[in-house]
C-alpha cells in the first residue's frame, strides 16, 4: 500500500485558530498524538499554516481535552461527532501523518465546515500574528513599518484617514515608496468612505505609472492614494461627502 493511501489525518474538530487533528487513535506510549495546525482568516478565505504544534493527550482525557482545548463560545468552534471518535477509539485506527493537510489526505472531510474545506486546496503558508490584534494573519501579505498586520489592521491603517493620501499627480520618487500589500479588499475599504478607481494586473510599471497619474490629475483636490499589489496597482480615492 502506498504512502498517499496510508497518510491520513482524522479531524477531532477546530475553532478561529487551529484545527485539531490526529493521524492515530490508538495509543502510542500512552498517548494519542495530535497536532494543532494554525488557521489565519483572511478576507479572502482561511488559510493552513505549514507549522503544527504538536501534543500527546492520554486516551481517556481525548474527551476532556477536546471540550477545553476548542472553545464553545468561539462561535467558529466544531466538534467531530463523539460517536465517530468513540468507534476509531475502540477500534484503535491509526494512519501515518501526511507532510501537508489537503482534501485527500482528511478521512473526515464532510466533518469540515465549507470555508476550511476550501483552504485544504490552498497551499499552506507561514502564519504569524498581527501586531495589532494578535489575530493570525499570513506572513508579509500585509506588512507596515515593519509590523506583521492582518488585512483588518493593515486596511484601517494605511487606507483610514492617517494613511498616506496626496494630492496631485505622483512623481517618480513617490512610485518607489508607494504601501505595498498582497491585495486591497473592497469590503474593508467601504467602511474608510473609500472608493476603488482603478485596478491593474500584469502590465508595465511604466504603463500603469502613466495611467495613475492620468486619474490623479483628473481631480487633483482630491486625496488619493495609489497602493502597489502583488499583481499590480490599485489607485483609491476618498470618497467625498
Amino acid at each position: 500500500m502506498s504512502d498517499d493511501v496510508l497518510a491520513k489525518v482524522f479531524v477531532l474538530g477546530g475553532n478561529a485558530d487551529s484545527l485539531a487533528v490526529t493521524w492515530s487513535l490508538k495509543e502510542e506510549n500512552g498517548t494519542i498524538p495530535i497536532a494543532l495546525v494554525p488557521i489565519a482568516q483572511t478576507p479572502l478565505g482561511a488559510t493552513f499554516g505549514q507549522t503544527w504544534q504538536n501534543v500527546g493527550i492520554a486516551a481517556d482525557a481525548l474527551m476532556d481535552w477536546i471540550d477545553r482545548t476548542l472553545i464553545a463560545d468561539d462561535e467558529q468552534s466544531f466538534v467531530t461527532p463523539i460517536r465517530d471518535i468513540d468507534l476509531l477509539l475502540r477500534i484503535g485506527w491509526h494512519s501515518t501523518r501526511p507532510e501537508t493537510l489537503g482534501e485527500k489526505t482528511l478521512l473526515n472531510p464532510e466533518d469540515l465546515p465549507a470555508e476550511l474545506l476550501e483552504a485544504t486546496i490552498q497551499p499552506a503558508a507561514s502564519v504569524v500574528q498581527c501586531a495589532t490584534c494578535r489575530r493570525l494573519c499570513v506572513r508579509d501579505e500585509f506588512a507596515w513599518k515593519d509590523k506583521q498586520l492582518c488585512a483588518w489592521d493593515y486596511h484601517g491603517l494605511v487606507f483610514g484617514k492617517r494613511g498616506p493620501w496626496r494630492n496631485g499627480v505622483y512623481e517618480s520618487r513617490h512610485f518607489e515608496t508607494l504601501p505595498l500589500c498582497a491585495y486591497v479588499a473592497p469590503p474593508l475599504l467601504e467602511e474608510l468612505a473609500v472608493d476603488v478607481l482603478l485596478t491593474t494586473h500584469g502590465l508595465h510599471d511604466d504603463l500603469c505609472h502613466a495611467l495613475i497619474n492620468e486619474v490623479l490629475g483628473a481631480a487633483p483636490d482630491q486625496a488619493h492614494l495609489a497602493v502597489r499589489t502583488r499583481d499590480g496597482f490599485v489607485v483609491l480615492r476618498e470618497r467625498e461627502h
